[in-house]
């Protein structure tokens, strides 16, 4: 999988929390996957993609991701997201990609990334980097 791209559609979009859990911003485009949506969870900053008709969920494609990297990425996510592959939508072009999709409750409303930025984005890359730093300890 090391290489495969990711489509990312939450927290992982934002370039501050990646460089908190893998220690860099790999290629990053924006991207977006139809048959989809970007659900906020119950008592949750971070939202949960799921399946809607009709729907859009924009986000990016991470690329060039490494193995080690995957893993890291592998256990951030919680046991509530299952990895899956996803055809995305990336300017003129359309690819095969990898993600997070969500399997548990969520709400009607959709997640808002520029919310999370202004809400919590800071706290949240704080908590990412205890994480990773418990990770490795």
């Amino acid at each position: 999988m090391a290489n495969d791209p990711l489509f990312v559609y939450g927290t992982l979009r934002f370039p501050e929390v990646l460089t908190e859990l893998i220690g860099r911003t790999p290629g990053i485009e924006a991207a977006w996957v139809s048959g989809r949506r970007t659900a906020a969870l119950p008592e949750r900053v971070y939202p949960g993609l799921v399946a809607a008709v009709g729907a859009m969920a924009h986000g990016a494609v991470l690329s060039g991701l490494t193995a080690a990297e995957w893993r890291v990425l592998d256990a951030f996510e919680d046991d509530e997201y299952d990895l899956v592959p996803v055809f995305v939508h990336v300017g003129d072009r359309d690819l095969p990609a990898w993600t997070y999709a969500w399997t548990s409750e969520v709400l009607d409303q959709d997640w808002s990334a520029r919310e999370f930025a202004a809400e919590h984005l800071p706290n949240y890359t704080g908590r990412c980097a205890l994480w990773r730093s418990e990770l490795a300890g």
